[in-house]
Protein backbone atom coordinates (compact mmCIF):
# COMPACT_ATOMS: atom_id res chain seq x y z
CA UNK A 1 0.00 0.00 0.00
CA UNK A 2 1.48 3.31 -1.10
CA UNK A 3 1.26 6.36 1.11
CA UNK A 4 0.72 9.72 -0.49
CA UNK A 5 3.01 12.44 0.68
CA UNK A 6 1.62 15.71 1.84
CA UNK A 7 2.82 18.56 -0.33
CA UNK A 8 2.30 21.18 2.32
CA UNK A 9 0.43 24.41 1.88
CA UNK A 10 -0.62 25.28 -1.66
CA UNK A 11 1.46 28.14 -2.91
CA UNK A 12 -0.32 31.18 -4.29
CA UNK A 13 0.34 31.68 -7.99
CA UNK A 14 2.30 34.68 -9.05
CA UNK A 15 0.32 37.05 -11.24
CA UNK A 16 1.41 36.87 -14.86
CA UNK A 17 3.02 40.03 -16.18
CA UNK A 18 1.24 41.76 -19.00
CA UNK A 19 2.94 42.02 -22.39
CA UNK A 20 3.48 45.77 -21.97
CA UNK A 21 5.39 45.12 -18.73
CA UNK A 22 7.75 42.72 -20.49
CA UNK A 23 8.53 45.10 -23.36
CA UNK A 24 8.85 48.26 -21.32
CA UNK A 25 10.78 47.70 -18.12
CA UNK A 26 10.50 51.35 -17.25
CA UNK A 27 11.02 54.82 -18.62
CA UNK A 28 14.77 54.53 -18.14
CA UNK A 29 15.36 50.93 -19.32
CA UNK A 30 14.28 48.31 -21.86
CA UNK A 31 14.29 44.52 -22.00
CA UNK A 32 16.70 42.95 -24.53
CA UNK A 33 14.98 40.80 -27.16
CA UNK A 34 18.03 38.51 -27.26
CA UNK A 35 19.20 37.72 -23.73
CA UNK A 36 16.22 39.26 -21.81
CA UNK A 37 18.54 41.50 -19.75
CA UNK A 38 17.11 44.75 -18.39
CA UNK A 39 19.23 47.41 -20.13
CA UNK A 40 19.45 51.02 -18.90
CA UNK A 41 18.97 53.70 -21.55
CA UNK A 42 21.89 55.74 -20.24
CA UNK A 43 25.10 54.63 -21.93
CA UNK A 44 28.61 56.06 -21.76
CA UNK A 45 29.81 57.31 -25.14
CA UNK A 46 26.45 57.60 -26.92
CA UNK A 47 23.23 59.60 -26.55
CA UNK A 48 20.91 56.91 -27.97
CA UNK A 49 21.39 53.39 -26.63
CA UNK A 50 19.80 51.01 -29.11
CA UNK A 51 21.43 47.66 -28.39
CA UNK A 52 22.12 45.38 -25.47
CA UNK A 53 25.63 45.78 -24.01
CA UNK A 54 25.70 42.07 -23.14
CA UNK A 55 24.76 40.29 -26.40
CA UNK A 56 24.82 43.32 -28.79
CA UNK A 57 21.31 42.47 -30.05
CA UNK A 58 19.12 45.38 -31.11
CA UNK A 59 15.54 45.93 -32.19
CA UNK A 60 14.52 47.49 -35.51
CA UNK A 61 12.87 50.70 -34.31
CA UNK A 62 14.65 53.60 -36.02
CA UNK A 63 14.33 54.37 -39.70
CA UNK A 64 16.86 57.04 -40.66
CA UNK A 65 17.86 59.04 -37.59
CA UNK A 66 18.81 57.50 -34.22
CA UNK A 67 15.87 57.87 -31.85
CA UNK A 68 13.22 58.62 -34.52
CA UNK A 69 11.32 55.33 -33.79
CA UNK A 70 9.77 55.35 -37.28
CA UNK A 71 10.59 51.82 -38.47
CA UNK A 72 7.46 49.71 -38.57
CA UNK A 73 9.28 46.38 -38.49
CA UNK A 74 10.20 46.05 -34.81
CA UNK A 75 12.14 42.86 -35.58
CA UNK A 76 15.19 41.47 -33.82
CA UNK A 77 18.50 42.77 -35.15
CA UNK A 78 21.55 40.55 -34.79
CA UNK A 79 25.08 41.95 -34.63
CA UNK A 80 26.57 40.97 -37.98
CA UNK A 81 29.99 42.61 -37.94
CA UNK A 82 31.96 45.65 -36.82
CA UNK A 83 33.57 48.44 -38.75
CA UNK A 84 35.63 51.46 -37.76
CA UNK A 85 35.48 55.13 -38.70
CA UNK A 86 38.67 56.90 -39.79
CA UNK A 87 38.98 58.39 -36.29
CA UNK A 88 39.06 54.86 -34.79
CA UNK A 89 35.51 54.73 -33.41
CA UNK A 90 33.94 51.27 -33.72
CA UNK A 91 30.48 50.73 -35.21
CA UNK A 92 28.30 47.61 -35.03
CA UNK A 93 26.57 46.50 -38.22
CA UNK A 94 23.15 45.06 -37.35
CA UNK A 95 21.06 42.87 -39.63
CA UNK A 96 17.26 42.72 -39.15
CA UNK A 97 16.09 39.12 -39.02
CA UNK A 98 12.54 40.13 -40.04
CA UNK A 99 12.91 42.52 -42.98
CA UNK A 100 16.60 42.04 -43.87
CA UNK A 101 17.54 45.69 -43.32
CA UNK A 102 21.03 46.78 -42.28
CA UNK A 103 21.94 49.55 -39.88
CA UNK A 104 25.13 50.87 -38.34
CA UNK A 105 25.25 51.80 -34.66
CA UNK A 106 27.99 53.30 -32.49
CA UNK A 107 29.32 51.10 -29.72
CA UNK A 108 28.79 52.23 -26.15
CA UNK A 109 31.44 52.39 -23.46
CA UNK A 110 29.91 49.53 -21.47
CA UNK A 111 29.52 47.06 -24.38
CA UNK A 112 30.82 43.54 -23.83
CA UNK A 113 34.39 43.68 -25.18
CA UNK A 114 34.53 39.91 -25.69
CA UNK A 115 31.34 39.96 -27.81
CA UNK A 116 32.78 42.81 -29.91
CA UNK A 117 36.05 40.95 -30.50
CA UNK A 118 34.16 37.75 -31.40
CA UNK A 119 32.28 39.41 -34.22
CA UNK A 120 35.39 41.34 -35.29
CA UNK A 121 37.46 38.17 -35.78
CA UNK A 122 34.62 36.09 -37.23
CA UNK A 123 35.97 36.47 -40.82
CA UNK A 124 39.28 34.93 -39.70
CA UNK A 125 37.50 31.71 -38.74
CA UNK A 126 35.97 31.35 -42.23
CA UNK A 127 37.92 28.61 -44.08
CA UNK A 128 37.28 30.36 -47.42
CA UNK A 129 39.13 33.48 -46.24
CA UNK A 130 42.84 33.55 -47.16
CA UNK A 131 44.32 34.21 -43.71
CA UNK A 132 47.83 34.67 -45.07
CA UNK A 133 46.63 37.54 -47.23
CA UNK A 134 45.06 39.22 -44.20
CA UNK A 135 48.16 38.75 -42.06
CA UNK A 136 50.32 40.27 -44.81
CA UNK A 137 48.43 43.58 -44.57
Amino acid sequence: MKRERSRGKPRPRRPQRRKADVRDVGGDAFRCVGCRLDVPLAAPGTAHRNHCPNCLTSRHLDERVPGDRRAGCGGRMAALSVTARPDGEWLIIHHCLSCGGLSVNRIAGDDNALALIRIAVRPLSDPRMPVRALLAL
